[in-house]
């Protein structure tokens, strides 16, 4: 599968990516659990070990893979198309608030780059920047 670009940061950066990818699989067992399979129009067969829909039930219904929302589940390095995260969202019948959630969580964070030009201002320059 490759390695993901977080991956390949080192230091705080990768610290970062690894927390989001727990983040988000935090959120996506808790929208899990909250849902029963007859609200999704599964049949509900006996006790439950846990509350909600099972893995292969949200897989089933976003129509993708077991082991790629298992992998997202457990925080690995998948990296989901907004297909798949689409996808997903439709199964555990998302809201605008959670779907936006849910794809700021699967996007890798932006590298900030910031550069700082330090020069003496002419006094020209004050003056304009003081009208300002």
């Amino acid at each position: 599968m490759g390695s993901a670009l977080g991956d390949q940061q080192a230091g705080p950066a990768r610290g970062a990516v690894r927390d989001r990818r727990r983040e988000l699989g935090a959120f996506l067992r808790s929208r899990r659990a909250r849902l029963r399979p007859a609200e999704v129009g599964l049949a509900d067969w006996g006790v439950r070990r846990v509350p909600g829909l099972r893995r292969e039930e949200v897989a089933q219904l976003a129509n993708v893979g077991l082991t790629w929302y298992t992998w997202l589940e457990q925080g690995r390095q998948a990296r989901p198309s907004a297909s798949v995260l689409t996808a997903i969202a439709d199964a555990l019948r998302l809201d605008a608030h959670e779907r936006e959630h849910l794809f700021a969580l699967a996007r890798d964070p932006e590298p900030m780059i910031r550069i700082v030009i330090l020069y003496p201002a002419a006094a020209s320059d004050a003056a304009k920047l003081e009208r300002l």
